[in-house]
């Protein structure tokens, strides 16, 4: 049995170091994850940067502070190396709302439509899939398919709308979404741009419709960062999970950020499965060499095709 204790006195950044430089471990860690866990990691990214990095890294150990969907991603590009995750019930909303054999009764249903689903999935998922896609590379991937392919877009419905638009593409679209992308509040992000009306409005693209109307850049959480560091605007309303704030500030500390819904008043813009994972959960994890992420060898390779077909054809973000 796993001694789970744990001293008060124990300095969890450098005994994270230590366990790092000792197993040969890489800290890859989302936009979302809580800012203490940020700046530990090695890499902060979206999805498809940590894609990249799980794929390039020499590291013996991948110790994936995210969600379980990101951890079995590395696993499938990883299939040799142990894959940590901090804590095994940090799932995704998304993710659940399409399971895999319902989702593999709607594309027999279909089968003239190419499978395009958004990394938000879980391996097995991933594994009846023909391409997967970010929301940073996901427009870029859709207009490179011939005009005559149908494409069956999943599993977020808001995100596939959005790319409807931005594409001209007519895509049948699963019925999914993201729990926090969803509880934007129009009223509220309108009150908020009456309270501050030099701000602009920065959204992410799983956002519902009528958040997205409002705003004045729409991207992923790499794009939404870049904006900011290179547009001319001092004040902006964040409409995304709150974590990418930390990040935000640190490229560009002269500059105001408000989360949306304000932080006061409500929580539910925090993705409640990312918060899961806490700098003590990392070092246990690194310490004792678990929780692990393990896939069978039919579904890492049945889901790397779909994945290193994404990876060919992304520019970079």
């Amino acid at each position: 049995m796993l001694d789970l204790r744990v001293s008060s006195e124990i300095d969890y950044a450098s005994e994270i170091k230590r366990l790092k430089k000792e197993n040969n471990a890489v800290i890859l860690a989302h936009f979302y994850q809580e800012s203490e866990i940020q700046d530990i990691a090695d890499v902060v990214g979206d999805s498809l940067e940590l894609s990249r990095k799980a794929k390039s890294t020499n590291a013996d150990v991948i110790v994936f502070a995210g969600v379980h969907f990101m951890a079995e991603t590395a696993k499938i590009l990883n299939p040799d190396k142990l894959v940590l995750l901090p804590d095994l019930t940090a799932g995704c909303s998304l993710a659940d709302s399409c399971p895999a054999l319902i989702f593999k009764a709607f594309h027999e249903l279909h089968p003239d439509h190419l499978a395009i689903t958004y990394i938000n999935c879980s391996a097995e998922v991933k594994a009846l899939s023909d391409i997967i896609c970010t929301s940073s590379n996901a427009e870029n991937i859709i207009r490179r398919i011939p005009e005559n392919q149908p494409i069956l877009f999943s599993p977020d419905k808001n995100l596939g709308n959005y790319l409807i638009k931005k594409t001209g593409r007519k895509m049948l679209l699963w019925d999914g979404s993201c729990i926090v992308h969803e509880t934007f509040s129009e009223r509220k992000i309108i009150e908020l741009k009456v309270q501050h009306p030099e701000a602009k409005i920065i959204a992410h693209p799983e956002c519902e419709e009528t958040i997205l109307r409002h705003a004045d850049f729409i991207g992923s959480t790499s794009k939404l960062l870049r904006y900011i560091a290179e547009d001319n605007a001092k004040n902006y309303i964040v409409v995304t999970e709150p974590g990418i704030l930390h990040q935000m500030r640190k490229l560009a500390p002269w500059k105001n950020f408000i989360a949306a819904p304000p932080e006061a008043n409500c929580s539910c813009n925090e993705c409640p499965y990312m918060k899961l994972n806490t700098l003590e959960k990392l070092y246990l994890c690194m310490r004792d060499k678990t929780p692990q992420i393990n896939l069978s060898k039919e579904i890492i390779t049945k889901a790397l095709r779909p994945i290193e077909r994404m990876l060919q054809m992304s520019s970079p973000a």
